[in-house]
């Protein structure tokens, strides 16, 4: 069983982008791969979530969402404020284990950061990744204020034993500042290792093929990529 949990140190950090690129990169290589959303907040029933985007942007089809709640909040708000139940995270387990048994990879997107609640018992996404011995790759925001929020979401995880897949940076702007290019090299001390990834900024809109091209360039090869840490490193230092 092969689960990779994608989650941020906190949200609109592009984890679907990121999500959405490892799953390109999977399914060119033939591989069986399944996407999951545990919970979708923030949109109707007639609206496209975080799984259309990956449909259109990876070309991935094997998608589960196992519940949809309109208001913008975290799960447990959200289901509240609806008045429906909270996502049951045990149940969504279950289901993902269930996946895993026959594909090659399963990646779950979590919502938001980490630590965001799914239930009024305060059920996580790294309850769920601890359920399914699966890794978490942190995607994180380069700019100023992140090397606290990733050193949060980093000592979270190794407080809980849940093994660190890497750190990906989700969105890379085409014209870093002071701020973005200092943080590369504190993100990886904090990570102790090389990054694992750098999205450019504006992958999210491409076209599927040129997609995959950017996808292969931007994440590294414990992810099915070509991306050079050391490379990236040096170019913006």
């Amino acid at each position: 069983m092969s689960v990779l949990v994608v989650s941020g140190t906190g949200t609109g950090v592009g984890k679907t982008v990121v999500t959405a690129a490892i799953a390109a990169l999977a399914a060119t290589r033939g591989s069986r791969i399944a996407v999951v959303k545990p919970a979708q907040t923030g949109v109707g029933a007639d609206e496209a979530g975080d799984l259309d985007d990956v449909r259109r942007l990876a070309g991935v089809t094997d998608l589960h969402e196992h519940i949809r709640l309109r208001d913008p909040l975290s799960p447990a708000a959200a289901a509240r404020r609806e008045g429906v139940p909270a996502l049951d995270l045990r149940d969504s387990a279950a289901k993902v284990r269930a996946l895993a048994d026959d594909r090659d990879l399963v990646v779950v997107e979590g919502a938001g950061g980490l630590l965001v609640r799914y239930d009024e018992d305060g059920a996580t996404i790294a309850d769920l990744a601890r359920a399914v011995q699966a890794s978490v790759l942190v995607v994180a925001d380069p700019a100023l204020g992140t090397l606290n929020h990733t050193a949060l979401t980093l000592e979270a995880l190794a407080h809980r034993g849940i093994p660190l897949a890497g750190v990906v940076l989700g969105w890379w702007p085409r014209d870093p500042d002071l701020a973005s290019r200092c943080n590369i090299r504190d993100l990886e001390t904090l990570a102790a290792r090389p990054l694992a990834g750098a999205l450019p900024e504006g992958s999210g809109v491409l076209d599927a093929p040129d997609f995959l091209l950017v996808a292969r360039d931007a994440l590294g090869p414990s992810l099915g990529g070509a991306f050079d840490a050391a490379d990236f490193r040096r170019a913006h230092d």
